[in-house]
């Protein structure tokens, strides 16, 4: 079976890869291979749906970018097609007079991405959008919202099929072979003929990836579990919307923080911590090869003498939920150990590379008969459409 273009992944990023390059190209024999039964089973599904306003992103960078422009095109997206979202707005907080300067630069940032409306607000303040917040300073940033992701995908899945696209499911890639015209594709089911494959996998791009690289690559994937808890209903009047705490310049994630969601409820968390597995939802998900695979690459090792202080308090709080509490509670203190019933995971497919470096920006590379999507962590969801463009755009200069 020969395509012009194979798609690897049905996640967000993958689905909106596919769409960008069909509606720029209908002509185009388009396929789409997702290994799991349906769309959006990972990253995707699992986040915490909130719609970014690219408030933390180096300016100019690919993050920034693609997430002030993808923001406006999920939004546009939503509108036409009906998808229920919400501009919720969002308080971001200093707990701590330490914490101001950071706050500065955060807000410094902030205008430099063009976000319109930002501005620093007093502890009073900050109590007329979120009552029982405490803290020495904030932000309120309004262009944050939340939407449900999967109802995203489902939706970029539906245009895809009306586009005459075909999507297959329970088709894990095994093999890639570049040919000088065309590359072989084999899933464990079928072996496919393409011009040009696209790997959007994802927590496996880095071994998608090497399925068609000679020398080695210089970053591998190391998966990161977040973990939520729910509040009980009858606290939900302790958070409105969305409160985030002033993140840690130096680690790319972003606290624990309450978050509204879309299909309800109010979720408080994440953590992160290392997970066992790249599919490792649960504390005692294991694979051992893959495990061995990350303990010992060189650039995990020095990730972990970088950050051992954080990363043992992340798992205490994994193991802790009196520790968990307590973190929540610099910025609700009202809030109880028995307000938080177990919740979900997500796994954050986190790129390190060979010298200790953890990735702050999507990364993409290229050859003549594959494009790798190496690194596209949070904001990827909020940002699918516009990297869906980049790398349609990037695709279809080979069909010109």
């Amino acid at each position: 079976m020969q395509h012009d273009i194979i798609v690897i992944g049905g996640g967000i990023v993958g689905l909106a890869t596919a769409l960008k390059i069909k509606e720029q190209r209908p002509a185009l024999k388009v396929l789409v291979l997702e290994k799991e039964k349906e769309v959006a089973m990972h990253q995707t599904g699992n986040n915490s749906g909130v719609i970014h306003s690219g408030l933390y992103y180096k300016p100019g960078s690919l993050k920034a970018t693609n997430c002030i422009k993808g923001y406006h095109l999920l939004l546009d997206f939503c509108e036409k097609e009906a998808i229920p979202y919400e501009i919720t707005g969002k308080v971001v907080v200093a707990t701590r007079e330490e914490q101001r300067p950071l706050l500065q630069n955060l807000y410094v940032r902030g205008q430099q991405n063009g976000l319109e409306g930002l501005r620093k607000i007093s502890p009073a303040e900050v109590k007329e959008y979120e009552p029982y917040v405490s803290c020495v300073e904030g932000m309120w940033v309004p262009q944050t919202g939340i939407v449900d992701y999967k109802v995203v995908c489902e939706k970029y899945a539906e245009k895809l099929r009306q586009a005459d696209t075909d999507i297959r499911f329970g088709e894990k890639v095994t093999g890639i072979t570049k040919g000088n015209s065309l590359s072989i594709v084999q899933t464990e089911k079928n072996t496919y003929e393409t011009k040009l494959v696209v790997n959007c996998t994802g927590l496996y791009s880095d071994k998608v990836a090497q399925l068609s690289q000679k020398e080695p690559l210089h970053v591998r994937i190391v998966p990161f579990r977040g973990e939520y808890y729910k509040i009980r209903p009858e606290k939900h009047y302790l958070v409105r919307n969305l409160i985030y705490p002033v993140p840690d310049p130096n680690f790319p994630f972003l606290g624990v923080h309450f978050t509204r969601m879309k299909r309800g409820g109010i979720e408080a968390g994440p953590n992160a911590v290392l997970a066992f597995r790249r599919e490792g939802y649960k504390k005692m998900d294991i694979n051992a090869k893959e495990l061995w695979e990350t303990l010992t690459w060189p650039g995990f090792q020095k990730v972990a003498m970088k950050y051992w202080e954080t990363g043992l308090g992340e798992m205490y709080r994994s193991f802790s939920k009196a520790a968990f509490t307590k973190a929540l509670q610099e910025l609700i203190p009202d809030i109880q150990e028995s307000d938080l019933i177990e919740g979900g995971a997500g796994v954050r497919a986190q790129a390190c590379d060979r010298d200790g470096g953890l990735l702050d920006d999507f990364a993409i590379i290229e050859d003549a008969q594959v494009i790798n999507i190496l690194n596209a962590p949070s904001p990827a969801a909020t940002s699918s459409l516009s990297i869906g463009q980049t790398v349609a755009e990037m695709a279809l200069k080979r069909f010109w």
